[in-house]
């Protein structure tokens, strides 16, 4: 078997096409909507969450069987309905069409996975074992979400903004790269990530002294 190879998709302005919109497909929907796709959902019937997000305008959403005219112009199909026939019929389709698809929880009808993520803003960890396991996938995301802890999102949100001043300055190529490799060093994503812990714990702080105060006066009132 061939690797398969690791990308990071842009998605924004593309029709994706997903068929299916109950327990399986709810959350394929939901993951492609932060990406600023064109999500167009095709369905029998569908959670209340995926009529919610129809209702406020980020996917469109038709109750009706699928047709392979759904497939025009489209970049991208996720498939999850409960038909394995149906399955594999809109999968042919796709690939004569050369729309890449996914077939959930099907390998073989799979042109791409879904890998267990890990989010910290702009920072993202993808772990896939090629459809192999979801499961060790997903323990593998369990102990990464332990390990780059929510104070990542912030460092990388600073370290991008760094990055474009150190970029746009007069220094010297050189001199650019070494600043760069020092700012995304350990010790300064330990320093920074001490500073956050001491901003959290005086705004934690700072909320308590609050609601201790509130409850003094309540009790003077009383």
């Amino acid at each position: 078997m061939n690797s398969l190879f690791p990308m990071f998709l842009k998605l924004e302005g593309k029709r994706c096409l997903v068929v299916g919109a109950g327990k399986v497909g709810e959350p394929k929907i939901g993951g492609l909507i932060d990406t600023g796709a064109c999500i167009h959902v095709i369905a029998l019937e569908a959670s209340e969450a995926v009529h919610a997000w129809a209702r406020a305008g980020k996917i469109t959403l038709e109750i009706r069987p699928f047709a392979e005219t759904d497939l025009e112009r489209t970049f991208l199909a996720v498939v999850a309905t409960a038909s394995r026939e149906l399955n594999g019929s809109i999968h042919r389709a796709a690939q004569e069409r050369g729309v890449l698809c996914n077939v959930v929880d099907v390998p073989e009808y799979c042109d791409f996975y879904y890998p267990a993520v890990v989010r910290r803003g702009d920072l993202q960890i993808a772990i896939s074992t090629s459809g192999q396991s979801p499961s060790l996938s997903q323990k593998l995301r369990q102990q990464l979400e332990r390990q780059f802890g929510p104070g990542y999102a912030r460092w990388v949100a600073e370290l991008g903004e760094t990055r474009r001043l150190v970029l746009a300055s007069d220094l010297d190529p050189q001199r650019k790269r070494e600043l760069l490799h020092s700012l995304a060093s350990r010790e300064a994503l330990k320093a920074a990530l001490t500073e956050e812990s001491a901003k959290d714990e005086a705004a934690n702080d700072a909320a308590n002294d609050a609601m201790n105060e509130a409850t003094n006066d309540r009790r003077v009132t009383a």
